[in-house]
């Protein structure tokens, strides 16, 4: 597992780097054509590469990405190393030892039938590319589980927040800021207004909901009253009812200075992954893991969203989190406990053969 950790790892695969993306998917599949003994189907849209194998009518999707947030380059200041059972190198968390687990989990099982396995290229820039592939498989199935990394101590990934992203843009007028500026219409000032507006909503919504206000930018000039400002809007929900909630009153947004005016776009990017979606299969996994002298585990609710998102967004049942254990996805100090690399896979097994 860990020279098969180590192939992945060192074929870096930078989200944006499109080429990369293209040569880790040749790396990954030719890793699975290897231990699982069939090749991909190898899809390409917009430019980025997915891979994909089906064993009979699917049932059971196991979902992952390759792709991750690391920089081409980012070897030679984050080294692939095995140091006392710790493994560090740019993506090795989240999520290609992920992959690694999921690959060797199949190995275990005397027959793929009915499994189907879906390895994005563009999860850490939001799926945009491989979102209705994700829908329409997971509509097909009884149950998906994905490879993402687990929470700390190993815990399951059982609900996670729906993600909205606005951008709202202010109009305002310019004038002389020394001269004239009553002739101004100020947009920064406005979008001030609206920043303390976002503040109420999401104190109305309550129940962990959270706006917030990201990349802004106001002017042209620093004598210039400012005839247009922006703002990015960051948007986590807990339920679909308050990402309908939240995208009502976003909307509703009104200008506040005479002669300003606002454009609204963006709206709800995932759906919320709720705990009912995860309910039954966390406790299959639980009861599972206690067999297997690895339990009992423990269940997360993060503000992180995965393409398992999406699987229950459209009512497949999810359960996330089944990566890797370790810490540090997308920090300096990434990296992942070998020692449980064979036991999650075990487990994984278990699940995917107690689902068929």
């Amino acid at each position: 597992m860990l020279a098969d950790l180590e192939e992945l790892v060192t074929c870096e695969s930078y989200s944006a780097d499109h080429e990369a993306v293209a040569r880790s998917a040749r790396t990954v599949a030719a890793q699975g054509a290897r231990l699982l003994g069939a090749q991909p189907h190898t899809l390409v849209t917009g430019g980025i590469t997915h891979v994909q194998w089906t064993f009979g009518a699917p049932r059971i999707l196991l979902l992952g990405h390759h792709d991750t947030v690391w920089p081409t380059g980012s070897l030679a200041t984050h080294p692939w190393s095995v140091d006392q059972g710790i493994a560090r190198g740019p993506g090795v968390f989240d999520m290609k030892a992920g992959l690694v687990q999921m690959f060797h989990a199949l190995t275990l099982l005397p027959s793929l039938e009915g499994v189907c396995i879906l390895v994005t290229g563009d999860e850490e820039t939001g799926s945009d590319t491989s979102r209705t592939l994700i829908e329409d498989l997971a509509q097909q199935c009884a149950a998906t589980f994905v490879l993402e990394p687990s929470g700390p101590g190993g815990a399951l990934k059982t609900s996670r927040k729906g993600v909205s992203i606005y951008d709202l843009t202010v109009h305002g007028r310019a004038a002389h800021s020394g001269l004239e500026p009553e002739k101004g219409v100020n947009a920064a000032i406005e979008l001030a207004h609206q920043i303390l507006a976002l503040d109420v909503i999401a104190a109305h919504t309550g129940d962990g909901t959270t706006l917030t206000p990201t990349l802004m930018s106001a002017g042209s000039a620093n004598n210039t009253v400012p005839a247009r400002a922006e703002l990015n809007i960051d948007v986590r929900v807990p339920t679909l009812a308050a990402q309908d909630t939240v995208d009502r009153l976003v909307r509703s947004l009104a200008s506040h200075l005479p002669g300003a005016s606002l454009e609204i776009s963006g709206g709800p990017n995932r759906p919320p992954l709720e705990a009912a979606a995860s309910a039954q299969l966390f406790t299959l996994a639980d009861e599972l893991a206690t067999r297997l002298d690895y339990g009992p585990l423990r269940r997360l609710a993060v503000g992180g969203a995965s393409d398992g998102n999406y699987t229950a967004g459209v009512g497949c049942p999810t359960l996330d989190g089944l990566g890797a254990v370790g810490d540090g996805a997308h920090a300096d100090h990434e990296h992942v406990l070998t020692a449980h690399l064979p036991r999650r896979a075990q487990l994984l097994a278990h699940l995917i053969g107690a689902m068929r």
